[in-house]
């Protein structure tokens, strides 16, 4: 497409607004993975996190159409999106005075983002090969464009996560969310599901966001109660002799 063709500049301006749209998932869980860094390593996690599931989500658009016809695949990812939100619920360890390997932490968030970018991708490529009439130049363009936009995003919801914890399980439902809509959505459910449960749709969705809520509370209470009595033993340990 001519860079000169009003067409072309309307296919950008669509990219965009459906990355923006789209983009307040990516945003969430990149906040997410990159809560536990320290304050000088969460903008590497944000840029290298956003590079690499930019990277993938312009290599998915090659394949977009073949891989959400086979079957299974969405279920799949949506398992895997629900591990994700119930791991992201889970406490920080405690270091008992260590200093935390911070590029090791740092890693670590940035294949979370990668990981659930790809698995909540799948449908949103669908939308950028739409708009972009078949051009991958125009793909790329259009999503480098996008980047400050999820950028911004992700370290609104880092801001908001530090004041107001509870955003944090805000957002590992939402991934509850995702993944409950990809499971009604795979190809093997979609017709069914359409024909003869279309309540479905919400239904599950919504059982998604309990599922993640509830286990990863749970799993984090027993982690905290398990830890109760080595904190207790180290601050024994640490105290003062009278």
């Amino acid at each position: 497409m001519d860079i000169a063709n009003p067409q072309f500049w309307i296919a950008v301006l669509q990219i965009i607004a459906i990355d923006i749209v789209l983009g307040g998932d990516n945003a969430v869980v990149i906040a997410l993975a990159c809560r536990r860094l320290p304050e000088k390593q969460r903008n590497l996690g944000i840029f290298w996190g956003v590079f690499g599931a930019i990277g993938l989500r312009v290599i998915l658009i090659f394949f977009a159409l073949s891989l959400l016809a086979i079957p299974f695949l969405k279920i799949i990812a949506a398992l895997l999106l629900l591990w994700i939100g119930i791991k992201l619920l889970q406490p920080e360890p405690d270091s008992n005075g260590h200093q935390v390997d911070a590029s090791t932490t740092l890693m670590g968030a940035i294949k979370t983002i990668i990981i659930a970018d790809a698995v909540m991708s799948l449908d949103n490529v669908i939308a950028i090969a739409g708009a972009a009439k078949d051009s991958i130049g125009l793909v790329i363009f259009g999503l480098v464009v996008s980047v400050p936009i999820i950028v911004w995003g992700s370290k609104l919801v880092m801001k908001l996560m530090d004041r107001f914890p509870i955003v944090i399980v805000i957002g590992a439902g939402l991934l509850g969310w995702i993944a409950g809509d990809m499971s009604v959505t795979d190809a093997i459910t979609r017709e069914w599901v359409n024909a003869n449960a279309a309540f479905l749709h919400w239904l599950v969705p919504a059982g998604g966001v309990l599922l993640v809520v509830v286990i990863g509370k749970w799993l984090a209470a027993r982690t905290q109660a398990k830890m109760a009595p080595i904190v207790d033993l180290a601050d024994d340990i640490n105290k003062p002799l009278s």
